[in-house]
């Protein structure tokens, strides 16, 4: 369970979100600028709240100050860029802060990327590089994984099936996943809960019924 309470002034909104998320995706929905990226942020230990609490499981993160550095959270980030090192091939990326290698070339198989481990990130398409970061994220085996407008930069064809991806991985790997998106249509299919996001508060949330992957 992740649990994030907190607060923090921006230069044109005052921040102030409470919610949780089980296993389950969770959608951070809602216009540019309205304080969605600055909540994975928080999440991660990359900014800090003013003041609130962050928790997951039974590890406290944030109480008031920083408790737990960026690199004991345990949380996988896919930035929106992906941000893969272009000097490392795909292999290596992904084995950095690997924990397991038989799990994370499991999971290049599943994806079907194993045939790009030798290649550059300079190489490869749009939704290779999403499905690299991906495998990367999950390869560190994390408690909970943030992704931010990870599917906003690819063709319509990519998009739908690296949706059809992220549901199948989160049916296999039971985590909380928070996923920023201002698509109306992908918040839909995806979200178990959307959350909609208005000037950094909470406008309301609503359940969502999801299509189970290729039906």
């Amino acid at each position: 369970m992740l649990t994030v309470d907190i607060q923090k002034k921006r230069s044109h909104f005052h921040l102030k979100v409470q919610f949780t998320a089980a296993n389950e995706i969770v959608i951070l929905f809602g216009p540019s600028g309205s304080g969605k990226t600055t909540i994975l942020h928080c999440i991660a230990g990359l900014n800090q709240p003013d003041s609130g609490t962050i928790r997951l499981n039974e590890t406290t993160f944030f109480d008031g100050k920083p408790l737990v550095p960026i690199q004991k959270r345990n949380i996988g980030y896919l930035f929106q860029d992906y941000a893969l090192f272009p000097h490392m091939t795909v292999w290596k990326n992904i084995s950095y802060g690997m924990k397991n290698e038989t799990f994370a070339k499991d999971f290049m198989r599943e994806l079907q990327i194993e045939h790009l481990a030798n290649k550059y990130p300079s190489e490869i398409s749009g939704g290779e590089k999403q499905r690299v970061a991906l495998v990367r994220a999950i390869a560190t085996e994390p408690d909970a994984l943030l992704l931010d407008e990870p599917f906003s930069a690819l063709d319509d064809h990519t998009r739908i099936k690296s949706h059809e991806e992220l549901l199948r991985i989160h049916q296999l790997w039971r985590i909380p996943i928070i996923l920023v998106t201002h698509n109306r249509e992908e918040a839909e299919k995806l979200g178990d809960r959307i959350l909609y996001l208005e000037n950094g508060k909470l406008a309301n949330e609503r359940p969502q019924q999801k299509t189970e992957p290729g039906t």
